[in-house]
């Protein structure tokens, strides 16, 4: 996961999270997220390299509507990623 930029990282988690959500539902999910509009020519391009890349899985819904899935490496890839976030943040908080 160290090869992919934060937006990539995030579409990931995103994707993780829903059932087999279609790109709108993502695009909705991050605009809420960063607070600002997610254009199409930058969330599909990443979408489709997260596919290239074997973390994501792309199907088909209908004609006009696909839907994204992790693949079992992008969910090892996303553990991984945790794991190692938390040897760096205290998932504990000291109370004053």
């Amino acid at each position: 996961m160290y090869d992919l930029t934060g937006f990539q990282r995030d579409l990931l988690y995103v994707i993780g999270g829903q059932e087999e959500p279609h790109g709108l539902a993502i695009k909705d999910e991050l605009e809420n997220y960063y607070e600002k509009e997610i254009h199409h020519g930058r969330l599909y391009p990443n979408l489709d390299t997260l596919v290239d890349k074997g973390l994501v899985e792309k199907g088909q819904r209908d004609r006009r509507t696909n839907y994204y899935t992790l693949t079992r490496r992008g969910r090892r890839e996303i553990d991984a990623r945790r794991e190692w976030e938390d040897g760096y943040v205290d998932v504990e908080t000291d109370a004053d």
